[in-house]
């Protein structure tokens, strides 16, 4: 009996850890699921000195989070700080760093003679 008993708890005991193992490679930040789909920024001249900033959320399936962008000197004065937010020099924050659901897509506008380059620098994926 007490072999059947020793058994038992090894068997329960390699599920769970096998189990919280499937679960912090698919359920938290840890995720792959997303690797090559972070976000994107593609900028479109809408006017003589006007662009239109779109910052893409590419996962289909987790919301990405705290997205900062590579952004120079962009002068905060030029757009919503909730929408898009000057940190620092070359640090920018998007959203003001709440998620940006699966695949969608956050739009801004900005004047200026040049289109100012932005890239994003770092993020994190809320999958579940």
């Amino acid at each position: 009996m007490q072999a059947q008993q020793l058994s038992l708890f090894k068997l329960l005991f390699c599920s769970s850890f096998l189990l919280t193992l499937l679960h912090l490679s698919t359920g938290t930040g840890l995720t792959t699921r997303c690797v090559k789909n972070g976000p994107s920024i593609n900028q479109t001249q809408v006017g003589k000195a006007k662009f239109r900033v779109d910052v893409v959320n590419n996962c289909g399936t987790c919301p990405v989070t705290d997205i900062h962008v590579k952004c120079g000197r962009f002068p905060q004065s030029l757009v919503d700080p909730k929408m898009f937010k000057v940190l620092k020099f070359d640090d920018c924050v998007v959203n003001s760093g709440l998620p940006l659901l699966p695949l969608q897509t956050l739009s801004f506008n900005y004047s200026r003679p040049r289109k100012y380059p932005l890239f994003p620098t770092s993020w994190f994926f809320q999958c579940e």
